[in-house]
């Protein structure tokens, strides 16, 4: 249930997640999925003691650059960047690694080292003209290092690279990138009640069912009536 809700409702998979931690503190994959739920609520503190605790149970080195990543929603960069060299790097899959090094180059941003991050970005897989499933994320955060260092060309250019291989919209590259080239979208269905449509001069509302029926005179004196009156004759003005 916490997968599932997970991109939906991470509140609610906050929630679940906390029962099944009652019910199952012992089992590592519910420590793990409380972990992601915790992480995805911005609960920092919370996600990376739920990842040592499956990381224990585990030996398993798969979560390592999330709790990087935890660091550094905890404030603390420096401490991801040394997680970033640490022995565990080295055994993780391609997917992993590509991920730590995502951390990594974040960590130094927040340390205000772009230069650095954008050093840290340039890889084989940045380079590689094969899509893979963490292409489209490292393109694009290699185009977002490049634009907070000014150089807008080239920021460009790997926002579209980034467009061409975000096969399943995990980045809005595309927004980034027609935001570059100014272009600008408008929901033509959007209401906008600061700018309804003047009224027509000299139209009138429909009778509602409770509205009493109207008429004009020929100065254009709106004048009642009752329907049941068999013939209608203005009242005269007695003004």
């Amino acid at each position: 249930m916490v997968a599932k809700l997970i991109d939906e409702d991470p509140e609610q998979a906050y929630e679940y997640s906390k029962i099944a931690l009652r019910l199952a503190s012992r089992v590592a994959a519910v420590r793990e999925a409380a972990g992601f739920a915790a992480y995805a609520n911005q609960k920092f503190s919370e996600a990376l003691a739920e990842f040592r605790a499956a990381r224990r149970m585990t030996g398993n080195v798969e979560l390592w650059p999330v709790m990087a990543d935890c660091e550094r929603g905890l404030g603390r960069p420096e401490k991801a960047l040394d997680m970033a060299g640490a022995p565990e790097v080295a055994k993780l899959d391609k997917a992993g690694q590509v991920e730590m090094r995502l951390v990594a180059a974040g960590a130094r941003r927040d340390m205000e080292q772009l230069d650095a991050a954008i050093v840290t970005l340039q890889s084989p897989e940045l380079a590689s003209n094969s899509v893979q499933p963490w292409t489209a994320r490292l393109r694009y955060a290699y185009a977002d290092a490049l634009l907070a260092a000014g150089r807008e060309d080239e920021a460009r250019e790997w926002f579209a690279k980034a467009v061409e291989s975000d096969r399943d919209g995990s980045t809005d590259a595309s927004d980034r990138l027609a935001e570059m080239d100014g272009v600008e979208f408008v929901d033509a269905f959007e209401e906008d009640s600061d700018e309804a449509p003047a009224a027509v001069a000299g139209a009138k509302a429909p009778a509602g069912d409770d509205d009493e029926p109207w008429v004009e005179d020929e100065e254009g004196v709106e004048e009642f009536y009752d329907e049941d009156d068999e013939e209608f004759e203005p009242e005269d003005d007695k003004g």
